[in-house]
């Protein structure tokens, strides 16, 4: 292993990681100051770029069978012992909740002298929007007085690496915000780093910036040290299985799906095209050897491009064809000191389907020894299950959870790409998608604790969080109401929500003070978001509003929180609050039906003249419970087929769909997923942000991933039917579907669905997990449903 260092200036992951994050943490460490010590490098710009190394050699009797430490940083850090990487972080939060990992040291450490090394960075600056940073920092404390050895303090060892420079942009505008590539001279770099046997001699001893703080003690200005509530991040070793294009150089069939040495001559301009075939998260690393002050440039996009000039902005394309396209994307690069095992692992994980690599080579040739990603994400796993002979449901069930996945990472995001940030509509979605998937809820309660922290004194949530740009989106408030109803019915843990309701009561009061004497909204506030449309009327993806400042879904929307909030209060509130979300939610109905109801059409207009109509606000008007049953199917029926409708895009369906089941359409699901389809034709292999395949910035946005909800709650019928998941309503929707089952997670195991005709009959098995009961429910028959096995033929 120390001969695979000896060139490496980042170290490389070479297997599939497992870090060994402890869970027990000293409890006085969550309440009195640490004796460790936030050190930094002295004599540095403490908020600019810049990438540093911490060391510290400690002597040890014998392999201890514990040693439990605490590490956090500003922006990041990775931790290394005995040159093993152990852990990543701090998860991503802000400075009133400084996340810190907990590790096991123990397995990594030996009798004698031990290595602990970090490189921290700080992308100053050039940070991605959802890192909040003070200034560039590093702490480690030890849990108990056997591992304080490792406190951080003036005895550790620092240095800044000066071959790193940021790199800004991705090569056509837009809003691109996840961070800056990186620029590395290795004839300036700082080898063997965290390698035993380096002498650090001329190394600096690190300086206090500021005690170690845990949130809540005296005089916590600073990072407010709390534990991170997250699991630590997969990480698996991925092979990039194929090269589309290579020019001016000849490349072995076996490059790069497998460790292939490559020779790129001297004086040669090289360029390669690799493909992943699919889109992913991953670090890339880059071994290579010789080619003195060879210049490597890397690129990484998701699709390349057919023109970026169009009136209408870039055009992509089928996202599997690179013949006459464009390639622009974030970038890094290198130049080579010649040296033999060099090696190159980005710091953060780059988002790609396609890698550029071009190769500028000066008097010596330079060789390529391996090229590879490590796949990086938030560790769900797929807990469900659904067998059906329909091939293409199963394709669609795929990419949704890549998407989910590559979506979810110390927080949940938007898109991991441009932004990587945590908004409510995106998240809201996501947390189902998670709840139906895999089951694991750390992801969600992470999440709603975030954007409950991001409240505004004036009672809102931001849009976003964490960011360090506040963006206030006073619609996804309400979406968080919408949040916080779905945890309570989907899982057992009620005092958690119960302590979001105060939360809640400021943002429905936030509301209230723009509320007319009717209830009506008028002048809402901020950037009222709905849906990327740009239809008649719609501005910037906000609906339609009057000339008195009113609009249907805004309305809509408030009362249907009001509903969920009376909900929640009524069972763990205040009843005060209850009666009185529910009187607003009354006055609202009242207000909307006078104000919006087109009588000739039977629809909800989207502004008191009645000129506009969409589908958004028939939709929520369905869920919100605006008509009965009958009223319902036939607005349904105009969802579905009425053209003059404003339409809802990928993200918004997930609404409109709910809608049409509730409005009795349910059999007709699958025959709503054409935009799912026409992402698998046009190359996709997540899906994209909105519904104009051609004209697209994001490939990749998991509010698209409602189907991955919706064959388990839709086509299965499975769905909560009380708060926690103690009940469980059943109600497939099969249309022409003859043989289906699966299994969805449940807080106290798996639900289990089977259907199948035969011989004119349906031969139903439904099986629930204990303490539950529930209903089954077919054709308007409701049957009931006990813990364990259920059969019905009908």
């Amino acid at each position: 292993m120390k001969a695979f260092f000896k060139h490496s200036f980042i170290a490389v992951f070479l297997f599939t990681t497992s870090f060994v994050y402890a869970q027990s943490i000293n409890p006085a460490l969550l309440k009195h100051q640490w004796k460790a010590f936030w050190i930094t490098a002295p004599n540095e710009s403490l908020k600019d770029y810049g990438v540093y190394y911490f060391r510290k050699s400690v002597e040890l009797a014998a392999k201890p069978a514990s040693f439990v430490v605490h590490v956090s940083a500003d922006n990041r850090y990775k931790l290394y012992v005995n040159q093993t990487l152990v852990s990543l972080g701090p998860a991503r939060g802000d400075t009133y909740y400084w996340n810190y990992e907990t590790v096991d040291l123990s397995p990594y450490l030996q009798p004698g002298k031990n290595l602990i090394a970090a490189v921290v960075w700080n992308d100053g600056d050039y940070r991605p929007e959802a890192q909040i940073s003070l200034q560039t920092g590093f702490i480690m404390q030890g849990d108990s007085p056997n591992e304080e050895l490792i406190n951080t303090n003036k005895t550790w060892k620092c240095i800044r690496d000066k071959s790193f420079q940021p790199i800004i942009g991705i090569g056509w505008y837009t809003y691109y915000v996840a961070g800056p590539g990186e620029r590395v001279d290795l004839n300036q770099s700082i080898k063997d780093w965290n390698a035993t046997g380096l002498d650090d001699s001329s190394w600096r001893n690190a300086i206090h910036i500021d005690n170690g703080n845990p949130k809540g003690v005296t005089n916590a200005f600073g990072w407010m040290l709390v534990p991170s509530s997250i699991p630590a991040m997969e990480m698996t070793n991925q092979r990039i299985p194929v090269l589309r294009k290579a020019d001016g150089v000849t490349i072995p069939a076996s490059f790069p799906a497998n460790k292939t040495a490559i020779t790129i001559p001297a004086n040669t301009l090289a360029t390669l095209l690799l493909d992943q075939t699919y889109l992913t998260n991953a670090f890339l690393t880059l071994n290579f050897s010789k080619g003195k002050n060879a210049g490597i440039g890397i690129s990484y996009t998701e699709s390349l491009f057919k023109t970026l000039t169009s009136s209408d902005g870039p055009v992509k394309g089928n996202r599997n064809d690179v013949d006459g396209k464009i390639f622009v994307g974030r970038r890094d690069s290198i130049i080579s000191d010649g040296a033999s095992g060099n090696s190159f692992t980005t710091l953060t994980w780059r988002t790609f389907r396609y890698i550029e690599v071009k190769i500028t080579t000066k008097d010596e040739p330079l060789i390529i020894d391996d090229i590879y990603g490590t796949f990086t994400g938030y560790p769900f796993k797929m807990n469900a299950k659904l067998e059906t002979p329909n091939p293409e449901l199963q394709q669609m069930l795929d990419i949704g959870w890549r998407t989910a996945r590559l979506c979810a990472g110390e927080t949940y995001t938007d898109c991991p790409y441009y932004e990587q940030l945590q908004y409510v509509g995106d998240t809201r979605i996501q947390a189902l998608v998670s709840f139906y998937n895999s089951g694991d809820d750390r992801l969600v309660r992470n999440a709603i604790n975030q954007m409950d922290h991001s409240r505004l004194a004036e009672g809102i949530t931001l849009s976003r969080h964490p960011s360090f740009s506040p963006q206030i989106i006073s619609t996804f408030s309400l979406w968080y109401i919408g949040m916080l109803h779905d945890y309570w019915m989907y899982r057992p843990d009620s005092s958690f929500i119960k302590n979001k309701l105060s939360g809640m009561r400021d943002v429905l009061n936030f509301f209230s003070k723009y509320q007319q004497a009717d209830g009506s909204l008028k002048d809402t506030p901020y950037w009222t978001f709905v849906d990327w449309v740009s239809d008649k009327g719609w501005d910037f993806g906000q609906a339609p509003k009057s000339a008195k400042g009113t609009s249907a879904i805004l309305d809509m929307q408030l009362m249907w929180a009001y509903q969920q909030a009376a909900e929640m209060e009524a069972k763990m509130g205040m009843p005060a609050f209850a009666a009185m979300y529910k009187a607003k939610a009354a006055q609202l109905k009242i207000a909307i039906q006078n104000k919006y109801w087109d009588a000739g059409k039977k629809l909800y207009a989207d502004t008191e003249d009645k000129q506009l109509f969409s589908q958004h606000t028939n939709s929520i008007a369905v869920l919100a419970g605006m008509v009965n049953n009958l009223t319902a199917h036939d607005i349904s029926l105009k969802l579905l087929n009425d053209s003059t409708l404003t339409k809802c895009t990928i993200y918004f369906k997930y609404y409109l769909h709910q809608a049409m089941v509730k409005g009795g359409l349910g059999d007709e699901y699958l025959n709503w997923l054409n935009i799912w389809r026409d992402n698998i034709k046009m190359g996709l292999t997540t899906w994209a942000e909105i519904s104009d395949l051609d004209h697209n910035r994001s490939d990749c946005h998991a509010w698209g991933a409602s189907p991955n909800i919706e064959f388990y709650r839709t086509v299965l019928g499975v769905d909560s039917y009380a708060p926690g998941f103690s009940k469980i309503k059943i109600e497939p929707h099969l249309g022409q579907i003859k043989n289906i089952s699966g299994e969805v997670p449940h807080p106290n195991g798996k639900i289990l669905a089977k259907y199948l005709f035969n011989k004119g009959k349906w031969n139903i098995s439904i099986t629930l997990p204990g303490n539950t009961s529930g209903i089954f429910v077919w054709k308007g028959k409701t049957f009931t449903l006990k813990t364990g096995n259920n059969s019905l033929i009908i």
